[in-house]
């Protein structure tokens, strides 16, 4: 302890169940600070996956408006979030819900090489929905294809 004392710094207990017990002197302080902020840093790191929702107002899509959606909704898979595309029919719209179906074949032909359905096409009302999720990727992973063209 006097030892420590004349450093400035304290004395640790590292092993007290040890024969002798077993002390370092170390700046206690700081050690406790870089291991918060090793924990906060870990923490940081993972990904909780997410709900994320696409909407499209009308079934009636540009494919330019549509790709950019898609270009979207494939960064929130690739991160590892499931992306949940919605459609809503207005007025006589309702009348052709295969229109409506069939702009969400085109998305599933689309994000097939990023994604799975986890929840087909279903009616709400006037609302039509489809829930995909990422493939067995971890989050963060890029699709293979995009990482070979990079290289």
């Amino acid at each position: 302890m006097r030892r420590a004392r004349e450093v400035g710094l304290d004395l640790v207990e590292v092993s007290p169940n040890t024969r002798p017990p077993v002390c370092r002197i170390m700046d206690y302080g700081k050690w406790k600070y870089t291991q918060r902020k090793k924990e906060k840093k870990s923490k940081a790191q993972k990904h909780a996956t997410e709900l994320k929702e696409i909407r499209i107002r009308t079934p009636k899509i540009d494919q330019h408006d549509l790709g950019i959606k898609l270009k979207r909704a494939r960064q929130f898979l690739e991160r590892g979030d499931r992306v949940q595309f919605s459609l809503r029919f207005r007025g006589r719209e309702l009348a052709h819900k295969e229109v409506g179906v069939q702009r969400f074949n085109e998305i599933q032909e689309a994000l097939a090489d990023v994604a799975k359905v986890e929840r087909g096409l279903r009616f709400e009302g006037r609302r039509l929905t489809i829930m995909l999720a990422p493939l067995g990727k971890k989050p963060g992973e890029k699709a293979p294809e995009k990482q070979q063209q990079q290289a």
